[in-house]
């Protein structure tokens, strides 16, 4: 995973804060540019119209485009600056230029939605190891009734691979061995497999499926 596509995951584009930001917008995407490093590097930022992050930085004293900074295994002091502050400078163009997601994918986030608008309730984030892990609790009780959270595919499913998000809902026992067989439902991950189950949340079983049994 790239530093922006890190970064600006959790994101969605707000173009009238890129213009007054400073981007400038051409036919096919916004541009951005930012000396640091004492002015001895330059970052240039683009932005395409689906919101789409991408960037260069280039060595002004060489003329060339600097990538060691990208190399995973290249943490020298020198390097591990220029990663720090062309991060910096993204995190600050994620801040005033994107609005905040609870979530990365759009089923993810449109099923956020409707469990606010139904039951007033917003996602918890309560693990700093795990940023992404949404809980939503019963009102009354207080008790979990659905979880929210990205992972590997792979961790549900051992013939695939890719960063995907899932819901895991708490469900009556009887009805679960009947869903296992239907495209989208897995056996739960990470809970009581007895009473939970895991619904990926890419399309396959449709907002309104999910809901009802919500």
């Amino acid at each position: 995973m790239s530093i922006e596509s890190d970064i600006f995951k959790r994101t969605k584009l707000n173009p009238h804060k890129l213009i007054d930001y400073g981007f400038v917008k051409d036919p096919a995407q916004y541009t951005f540019s930012k000396n640091f490093m004492n002015d001895n590097f330059k970052a240039y930022i683009t932005v395409n119209d689906q919101g789409t992050v991408s960037g260069k930085v280039y060595d002004l004293n060489m003329g060339d485009e600097y990538i060691n900074f990208r190399i995973k295994n290249q943490n020298g002091a020198f390097v591990n600056q220029v990663r720090a502050e062309y991060t910096n400078i993204l995190q600050d163009v994620a801040d005033q230029c994107f609005d905040r997601k609870f979530f990365i994918f759009d089923q993810a986030n449109r099923i956020a939605d409707h469990i606010e608008k139904m039951f007033q309730n917003e996602p918890k984030f309560p693990w700093t190891k795990y940023p992404g892990y949404g809980i939503f609790r019963n009102s009354t009780n207080r008790k979990w009734y659905a979880l929210i959270m990205n992972l590997d595919k792979s961790r549900i499913d051992h013939s695939e691979s890719g960063e995907v998000e899932v819901i895991n809902l708490k469900l009556k026992a009887s009805m679960i061995s009947a869903l296992l067989k239907q495209a989208g439902f897995y056996s739960a991950y990470h809970m009581n497999k007895k009473n939970w189950i895991t619904i990926i949340l890419d399309d396959t079983v449709s907002d309104d499926v999910i809901l009802n049994y919500i």
